[in-house]
């Protein structure tokens, strides 16, 4: 499945760097990481940027590892761009097993699923075009089970239960009946045949509504096959720890289920020692109209910053108001 990886709109991306280049901007060397490097587009352009600086990324995706150290060497920044592969939630003992004397001026998490994972219809994520229903990040791992193994191996509770989670699905029950009924038959495998089963589960007045009766349902599985959520709640708090005073964390979510933790963690962290911490984002930045206009997928995305300040310092890193209420 080695294959070319589709260019990646990186959200956010002026409101990222400026957050990087404010963060300790009087030191002579900073150190920032990127735990979804993707298309590239936020690390690349961090060492672009900032001069005499270093940055740790990591992705668990084949296809953007392979891309990515290709770039990196093109643009001769191997001595400043550190690409690894793994889930960013092993990079904190990753630094702290083979590089504890580095601390961050930045960091950031942008959870957005690459453009890459939904136009290459092998990987299973969308059902614009019929695939297999694998949809891991990490497809080359046999430990991870695919969406067609959690579908044909589950209970119906447990399914519904996942699609309601997940997905915030209100008709979960239906179509969790709907597909434990379809595979007495015959194994769910593909993509198309998932999203006929749920098309057909939803009551036939809203069948042709704006959003796809699977989408929903597509995101659950996502999200629950690559442990998304449980992953990001369990290391935020690990990230903070591994910055310098000065340094910053930066979050770019795209649905409320992600956003909703990121606002808790961030609250929490606060709260722990309200001396050293400082939430620059009281309020979500949101995309500007014209990223909207550029790139319709960043239309749902906030990015939230939080700070770890000297306790007998004033200020810290301005962070843009929101244009509307979270």
């Amino acid at each position: 499945m080695d294959k070319k990886y589709t260019e990646h709109y990186s959200v956010f991306y002026r409101e990222c760097l400026d957050a990087f280049k404010s963060a300790n901007p009087d030191s002579t060397f900073r150190v920032f990481a990127d735990m979804t490097f993707g298309g590239g587009g936020h690390s690349l352009g961090t060492v672009r940027e900032i001069d005499n600086c270093h940055m740790y990324s990591v992705d668990q995706d084949p296809d953007a590892m392979k891309n990515g150290l290709e770039k990196i060497k093109s643009e001769g920044f191997t001595e400043r761009l550190f690409l690894n592969k793994m889930n960013f939630e092993s990079f904190p003992s990753f630094i702290k097993e083979n590089h504890s004397e580095v601390k961050f001026d930045g960091i950031l998490m942008d959870l957005g699923v690459s453009s890459h994972h939904f136009d290459d219809f092998s990987r299973g994520f969308s059902f614009r075009e019929d695939a297999p229903l694998d949809m891991r990040m990490d497809y080359g791992n046999d430990e991870v089970p695919t969406a067609a193994n959690f579908l044909n191996e589950y209970d119906e509770e447990s399914i519904a239960n996942v699609i309601y989670k997940y997905g915030e699905e209100h008709y979960s029950r239906r179509i969790a009946k709907a597909i434990v009924d379809f595979r007495q038959e015959k194994p769910i495998e593909r993509t198309k045949e998932l999203e006929d089963i749920v098309f057909h589960a939803y009551p036939k007045h809203l069948r042709h509504k704006r959003i796809h009766p699977a989408t929903k349902t597509f995101q659950a599985l996502r999200i629950y096959v690559n442990r998304e959520l449980e992953v990001l709640e369990e290391t935020i708090v690990e990230l903070f720890s591994l910055l310098k005073v000065g340094g910053i964390l930066q979050i770019i979510s795209f649905h409320s289920l992600e956003d909703r933790i990121v606002k808790h963690k961030f609250k929490e962290i606060f709260q722990s020692d309200k001396n050293i911490v400082k939430i620059l984002t009281k309020k979500p930045i949101l995309p500007s109209d014209q990223e909207i206009k550029e790139n319709s997928r960043s239309r749902s995305a906030k990015l939230r910053i939080i700070q770890k300040v000297d306790p007998n310092a004033q200020g810290g890193v301005g962070g843009k108001k929101s244009k509307k209420k979270n």
